[in-house]
This record gives C-alpha cells, sequence and structure tokens, in this order.
C-alpha cells in the first residue's frame, strides 16, 4: 500500500467512507433529438457533486451520503426515488415543504442534448430559487455529521457555492468543520459561466472560490476553471484557449499550489473536442509526495455522452487515493472512470469496478464473456 499525501480515518472509525455537499437536480434528456423539438424526455438525476459520490458508490462499493435539499413534491420524491437506485444514503437531505405551484422554493431541472458531430452538447438549467440555493448555515449539525457519525472524505465544488451568496456559506461552513475533524476535503471548481452572469460573473466567482481554496486538500478542475475561478493563467497564452498543452496544465498547478500551500492534490482532465463524439481524453495529477503523473492518453475516444465524464474522474481519482493506491494509479483510475461514463447516457456512471480496473490495466475493447 503507498502512504497517501495526508492522513486518512479509517473506515472503522466513521459511517461513511465520502458524503457530497450539492444540488440534485431532476436531468430531461430527449435521446438522439433536441430540446426544442422534443415530445418525450427520459429522466435520470445529476448534479456535479452528487455525481461523485453515486459513483464512489455504484462504481467502487463505498459508503457514501449526500447533503442537499429538495421540495417535498412528487418531482423531489422522484428525485430521492433515482437516488435510493444509486445507493447513496439520503437521510441527510433536507426537505422543505411545497407552496403549490413553487413561489419560494422549487426543485431543479436540467434539459440536456448530448450533441453529435459537430453539433456540441448543450444543457438548459432550470434552477432558480431552488430548495438547495435557499440552503443556509446552521442548516446542517455538521459537528454530528463529521464528528459523532464520522466521515474520511468530505466533497463539494463551484457548481454549489454558486447557487447563492448562502449556498457559499454553507460550503464555507461544511468545509471548516470538516478540516477541523480531520476529514479530508475535495473541491472540484466547476465553473459555469450561466451559474455566475447574474452575479457579478468572474469577478464574483474569483471572490467565492479563492475564499474556499484555503479548505482544500484536493483541487480538481480545468484550465478554464482555475482561470476563471482562482485568476490564474499561463503566461502568452490567451485566456479564450480552449485547450492548453501538458506543459501549460503544469504550469497552472504550480500556480496553485504556490498561492494556495494548503493543497497536498491538484487534478484536471486533458480534453481535446474534436466533435461531440470524438474527444481526446487524458489526466494529470499533482501530489507533495509524488510530483506530477499523468494517466494514459486516449486519443479520438469515441464518446456517447459527456456530461459527467469529469465527476466520474473525480470519483476515481478519490477512490484510488483512500483506496492507499498511490497517486499514479489514483489518476488512471479516474481518467478509466471517466471514460467508461461517457460511454453510456446519463450524468453518472454505469461501470463496474472490474471494467474501470481493466481499462486502467490496458484493456482494450473486445467483448468480454
Amino acid at each position: 500500500m503507498v502512504t497517501a499525501p495526508f492522513a486518512l480515518k479509517s473506515p472503522d472509525d466513521t459511517a461513511y467512507d465520502a458524503v457530497s455537499l450539492g444540488e440534485v437536480m431532476l436531468r430531461l434528456d430527449p435521446g438522439d433529438g433536441r430540446v426544442r423539438t422534443a415530445r418525450s424526455f427520459r429522466v435520470w438525476e445529476g448534479g456535479g457533486e452528487y455525481n461523485v459520490a453515486r459513483g464512489l458508490r455504484r462504481c467502487f462499493g463505498l459508503r457514501t451520503a449526500v447533503v442537499t435539499a429538495l421540495v417535498d413534491n412528487d418531482i423531489g420524491r422522484l428525485v430521492e426515488d433515482l437516488m435510493l437506485q444509486g445507493g447513496v444514503d439520503v437521510s441527510i437531505v433536507r426537505w422543505l415543504e411545497h407552496d403549490g405551484v413553487g413561489r419560494s422554493v422549487r426543485n431543479g431541472l436540467n434539459f440536456t442534448e448530448r450533441g453529435y458531430g459537430v453539433r456540441g452538447a448543450s444543457g438548459t438549467s432550470d434552477r432558480g430559487h431552488t430548495a438547495a440555493a435557499a440552503m443556509k448555515p446552521e442548516d446542517i449539525d455538521w459537528d454530528h455529521l463529521f464528528t459523532s457519525l464520522g466521515v474520511r472524505w468530505f466533497h463539494t465544488g463551484g457548481i454549489f457555492a454558486a447557487l447563492s451568496d448562502t449556498a457559499a456559506a454553507v460550503a464555507e461552513e461544511a468545509m471548516a468543520a470538516a478540516n477541523k475533524a480531520g476529514t479530508i476535503v475535495s473541491y472540484d471548481l466547476n465553473y459555469r459561466p450561466s451559474l455566475w452572469s447574474g452575479a457579478d460573473g468572474r469577478d464574483r466567482a474569483r471572490d467565492v472560490n479563492r475564499r474556499l481554496a484555503s479548505y482544500v486538500d484536493v483541487m480538481i478542475g480545468n484550465e478554464e476553471d482555475f482561470t476563471a475561478c482562482l485568476g490564474l493563467r499561463v503566461p502568452g497564452v490567451s485566456e479564450e484557449l480552449d485547450i492548453l498543452p501538458t506543459a501549460g496544465f503544469r504550469t497552472m498547478i504550480e500556480q496553485a499550489t504556490r498561492e494556495f500551500s494548503n493543497l497536498s492534490v491538484v487534478a484536471t482532465t486533458l480534453r481535446g473536442v474534436h466533435s461531440a463524439n470524438s474527444n481526446d481524453w487524458g489526466a494529470i495529477a499533482w501530489s507533495v509526495e509524488e510530483g506530477f503523473v499523468e494517466a494514459t492518453n486516449r486519443p479520438l475516444m469515441a464518446v456517447h455522452d459527456r456530461v459527467g465524464g469529469g465527476d466520474s474522474f473525480a470519483a476515481g481519482l478519490i477512490y484510488g487515493i483512500l483506496a492507499g493506491a498511490g497517486l499514479q494509479r489514483a489518476v488512471e483510475l479516474g481518467a478509466a472512470h471517466g471514460a467508461l461514463a461517457m460511454t453510456t447516457p446519463g450524468d453518472t456512471s454505469m461501470a463496474s469496478l472490474s471494467e474501470v480496473t481493466r481499462l486502467a490495466d490496458g484493456a482494450g475493447a473486445r467483448v468480454v464473456r
């Protein structure tokens, strides 16, 4: 077993291996069609932070829970039923009273097209005034969760923090409590321009995310995330560049670790988009102990539905670190899990642990029987 870059709590002393804080929405998927012309939708549950907890439970078999809020109506109960199918503990979910039409709080909806060829994937969120956005400090007894029950790993991110000022305050309260209890904190920057557009855009995103970064042990993001959320950039490289060379990512990560000395691990996916169905896919990571490591590069990888690939990468990375596999193995597991998640529809992973480990070990796509 490889030594982790930080002290991990024992499974024997904790109720949960991992807990995520974030909004869980109902995803409406028109399949191969368009939202604007759809006559039927398939539904899934999904949310950047929740997807990590679900992947850790369903693929990797860990004990996970989600902290979120839902309105107690049929839509909220549908989301709960989907989460229960995912195996994630929902006992910490806050249920808010439905006022009949959603004047005060409501459940979030996300209409998502997976794209095809030259038409990229796209999402239209309908999540204003949601129950999760209405969460406020002291809604959750974090000391009971982190100290009495015990949690090995806590995950949240920039999507939840962008929902409202009170959501960002809840994230900070939770991360501070996790730090105090000795629980490892991971944070996916996950910059979404639409979520910040009505709240001073990137200036506000940087203010919030830089404040929260001081509580983070494991930072996850891509080149847009590090620039938009933390104000970091590679000298001489345009801020609008779609993809950085690997050397540029290394420079970005080095900047992050200099500015935030609390970071023990920084990881990012490497994606080059040729079309909606063909992406280059890889990942790199850095830790205090091992320095830089890079996952197997998968050029021109076939993609069925790219949404959730980054969240599945995070789940695999976290699993590898919790398992004591070392950063090189962890980033390979994360990249393999993310790759497999993009071969199926929906936000969440349908992969098995054996499939992930086979792919991480270099197996191809030959039939298994």
